[in-house]
C-alpha cells in the first residue's frame, strides 16, 4: 500500500469516526432496541452548543448530559414523544433539528419558498428579453430610407 493510500485511509477513517466517538461507550444502554431508541431520538434533537449538529454527533459536554437524559427517560419507560415533548417544555423548539410547522415556525419554513420566487422574479427582470415596452416610449420604427442605408452597410461589412 503506497504511502498517499494509507494518509486517505487514516483521514477518512479520523473524519468517518467522529461522530461515532460522540457516544461514548458507558453512555450506551445494554438493551439493543433501547439503544437504537435513543440513537435515533438523539439524531432528531440539536445540540444547544454546536447548533448544527444533533446531540447524536456532537461531542459537547451538554450534548452528552442531554444524551444521557434521553436514555435515562427512556428507561423510565417514556415514549419517543412524551421524551420530545420534555426537551420542548425545558429548551424550546429550538432543540428540535426539524422543528414542526406552527405559526411561530411558518416563517422558518416559508422562507426558502420566498427567497426561490424572489430569486426567479429577480433573475427574469434582469435577464428576461426586452419587450417593446422596454425600448421606450420614443421608439419608432425604421423608415425605409434608413433600412436601405443600414443593409447597405451592413452588407459591406460582410464582404472581405
Amino acid at each position: 500500500m503506497s504511502a498517499l493510500s494509507r494518509r486517505t485511509l487514516v483521514f477518512g477513517s479520523l473524519v468517518l469516526s467522529g461522530a461515532a466517538l460522540a457516544v461514548q461507550p458507558g453512555e450506551q444502554l445494554k438493551d439493543p432496541a433501547q439503544e437504537a431508541r435513543a440513537r435515533k431520538l438523539s439524531a432528531e434533537l440539536r445540540c444547544l452548543v454546536c447548533q448544527n449538529q444533533s446531540i447524536d454527533d456532537s461531542d459537547a459536554e451538554l450534548a452528552r448530559d442531554l444524551r444521557r437524559l434521553v436514555r435515562e427517560r427512556i428507561s423510565a419507560g417514556d415514549s419517543d414523544s412524551a421524551i420530545r415533548q420534555f426537551l420542548v417544555a425545558r429548551y424550546g423548539e429550538f432543540v428540535l433539528l426539524r422543528p414542526p410547522f406552527s405559526a411561530s415556525t411558518a416563517l422558518l419554513w416559508s422562507l426558502p419558498a420566498i427567497a426561490l420566487i424572489g430569486g426567479i422574479f429577480a433573475a427574469r427582470s434582469l435577464f428576461g428579453r426586452p419587450s417593446e415596452a422596454a425600448a421606450g416610449p420614443d421608439a419608432t420604427p425604421l423608415a425605409e430610407s434608413e433600412k436601405a442605408a443600414l443593409d447597405a452597410l451592413l452588407s459591406k461589412r460582410e464582404q472581405p
